[in-house]
Order: C-alpha cells, then structure tokens, then sequence
C-alpha cells in the first residue's frame, strides 16, 4: 500500500486547484493563487472560470509560479450543452486569453437520450479550437450512470482527440467515484493512446486521494503517475494533504470541488 506521505506528495503535484464558485471575485481567484506556493512545492494548475484567466495569469506571475502552474479554465459548462458553436467559441477564447488547458463538459444527456454524434463533433471542433493547449473532456461520469454509457463516452472522447478524460463537474450529486475511475482508466488503456485521467469532485482528505492512485497504479503502472497523465480537480484537499505532509491531522473540508 502507497503511504499517506507518498500519496500526499504526488497528489499535490497531481492537483488542478480549483475555483468554480458562482460568487468567485478577482480577489478570491488571486488568493487562490497565492495558495500554489506551499513548503512542499506547487500544484500542477488552477483551474478558474474563463472571466478569471488573466487575472490568475497575473497573479502567478507576481509570485513567480506562471512557469511553474498551469491555468486551466471550463467551457460548456457545466450544462454539457449539443450547442457546438457555443462551446467552440469559448474554447477559443479561452485559449486566446491565455488558458493552457481547457475542460470542457461532454454533450453527456445527448449521449443518454442515444445521440452519439453530437459528443464526437463537439469534442473534434473543441480540439480543433484548443490548437496545442491540452484539452481536457468531462463526462460526467454520476450523471451517465450507466457502465455502458460511461464507456461509450470515453470511447468518443478519446476517438474525436482528447488529451484527458475527467470523471466530473463538481456541480451534480454525485461527482468522482473510483468505480467510474476505473471504466475511464481501462478505456484510456484499451485505446493505446496517450491520454490522462482527472477524477474531479468530492475528494478531500489523503485517503481519498490515495485510493484513485492505487487503482491507476495497478491499471496503468506507476510510472504512469504523474501529472502529465493524472490530475485531482479539487480545492478542499490541498489543506489536507499539506496536513499530511507536515504530520499534522486532517481536518477535511466538508464543501469544496
């Protein structure tokens, strides 16, 4: 079994600390920022609504972690809407206001109600749009519910050029779960491509973490661990895990993405 310090020092560097709050203020996205620069190094990004992408920019340039932290931002969301233009549109503009990732949420009731092609011509066009940016496609993965529908979603996803499959929104009742994890991971896996994993959404303390690290450890091998391959889209969980780190108890948030 990964030790909790082991878990805590990959997840760190594994998180897309993120802000997705409807009453998220400049100021609350520059002190989010603030909170990339921890004794135990930065998260791999944070994730902001496109409004708050230059002023994250701004403010990791202040503290000297714009080339350390990437800024990923939504678009499409979090409704998952078949409006293609739209998501295109904002797909490009964010990647125009200087976002290096871009998640976008998968057409998933289209997908539910038997319509598989709007998925695919929505995720070609929103790689089109991200040119070399990595674009990250959320399933919803609590919403589809359904095994079958999972899969078929990665499986589209993965074929029409995703970068990263991402579990969740953060915005249903039921967001990351590690059975879900697994049908994205061993799709990813059955696809030979090189793609990434992001479980996003209610996981809070080390624990939590850890467990979505073993299972992609014994899928995908552990040198398959690192954030070029899986990220954790989550706010809470930094206190913890620098709880962790420092060898002090959790006290695990009880809201946050």
């Amino acid at each position: 079994m990964m030790t909790s310090a082991r878990a805590a020092e990959l997840s760190l560097a594994m998180m897309d600390l993120t802000s997705l709050n409807d009453d998220d203020t400049d100021a609350a996205i520059a002190a989010l920022c603030q909170r990339t620069r921890t004794p135990h190094g930065a998260p791999a990004a944070v994730c902001v609504y496109p409004a708050f992408i230059e002023t994250a920019a701004r403010e990791l340039r202040d503290i000297g972690l714009d080339d350390a932290v990437r800024i990923a931002t939504v678009t499409n969301f979090p409704d998952g809407s078949v409006d293609i233009d739209r998501a295109t549109r904002e797909t490009r503009a964010a990647v125009a206001a200087g976002a290096d990732e871009v998640d976008v949420v998968f057409p998933y009731r289209a997908l539910i109600d038997g319509d598989t092609e709007s998925g695919r011509t929505l995720i070609e066009a929103c790689r089109a749009a991200c040119g070399d940016r990595l674009l990250k496609v959320i399933l919803e993965t609590g919403e589809l519910k359904d095994p079958t529908l999972i899969r078929q979603a990665a499986d589209i996803a993965l074929a029409a050029g995703a970068d990263f499959l991402k579990t969740s929104t953060g915005k249903v009742t039921v967001n990351a779960t590690l059975e879900a994890a697994e049908i994205l991971l061993i799709a990813i896996r059955d696809s030979g491509r090189d793609v990434g994993f992001k479980a996003a959404g209610g996981i809070r303390t080390t624990d939590d973490a850890r467990a979505y690290l073993e299972l992609a450890e014994r899928l995908m091998g552990e040198a398959w661990l690192t954030p070029a391959h899986f990220r954790f889209g989550a706010s809470g969980l930094l206190d913890a895990l620098l709880a962790t780190l420092d060898g002090r108890s959790e006290e695990p948030a009880s809201v946050g993405y």
